[in-house]
């Protein structure tokens, strides 16, 4: 398999990614829940029951968004959890739902970039990432940070959007990726850009056994992935 790390343009990707999220972070939880009839909901939760069975101390979720991971993540009783994002404005929405705690559980939110993360080696049991790998700049370094963090046996899931390849499940989900998606994004977060990069990053991304080729370039060991509903999303998991 030839892999090509996801990239875009020296400099430019961070800041129109932190940009795009920022403009439209008010309308993020809305957008995501209807455009995808509450599917991302039932996806986070078989995304962090992939950590069953870990005993977590500390889970580190980068490119947490609005924190949506964090509802579904309370139940495996981790000690705490520290959600990164680069948009402030993803933060400030994720901060208003969880405060400092949710359940018991101590809630953190730090801005910071994936590709460099604010942490010393081998510091958290547990990462996830939701939607967030094909944002970074350079995939292979994001993923290489989040091993550096991770301790030995820990565990990473991924949970990210892919391609359906089965008729006519492809034909029905491109044409609503394509065309009715970034009708409705725009039309209701009012940011041109956000709900067209939506296709055009899903498309460019690695998925399934390109991904976990760059899961394993990054030192993580026994990597697999589950396809979900059909083909739309999938989870990958490796450990160090």
């Amino acid at each position: 398999m030839n892999v090509k790390p996801y990239r875009s343009s020296p400099g430019g990707k961070k800041e129109q990614v932190e940009q795009m999220f920022d403009n439209i972070s008010g309308k993020y939880d809305f957008l995501n829940h209807s455009l995808s009839a509450n599917l991302d909901k039932f996806w986070r939760r078989k995304a962090i029951g992939h950590l069953k069975g870990i005993q977590i101390g500390h889970l580190l979720d980068v490119a947490t968004g609005t924190g949506d991971m964090i509802y579904p993540a309370v139940r495996l009783q981790p000690g705490r959890i520290t959600g990164l994002d680069i948009s402030e404005g993803m933060l400030s929405i994720a901060a208003k739902k969880f405060g400092g705690e949710y359940k018991g559980i101590p809630v953190e939110f730090i801005k910071g970039d994936s590709e460099n993360l604010p942490f010393g080696d081998n510091h958290f049991d547990a990462e996830t990432v939701a939607f967030g790998v094909r944002n970074f700049e350079d995939t292979l370094k994001g993923l290489k940070e989040m091993y550096r963090v991770l301790r030995p046996g820990g565990k990473l899931v991924v949970l990210e959007f892919s391609k359906p390849s089965r008729f006519p499940v492809k034909n029905i989900y491109q044409f609503y990726f394509r065309n009715m998606l970034p009708f409705f994004g725009r039309l209701v977060s009012r940011d041109k850009e956000a709900y067209t990069y939506l296709p055009e990053s899903v498309n460019a991304f690695p998925e399934k056994g390109d991904f976990l080729l760059l899961l394993e370039q990054a030192g993580f060991k026994n990597c697999a992935y589950e396809t979900l509903t059909m083909g739309i999303a999938t989870i990958y998991s490796g450990y160090k």
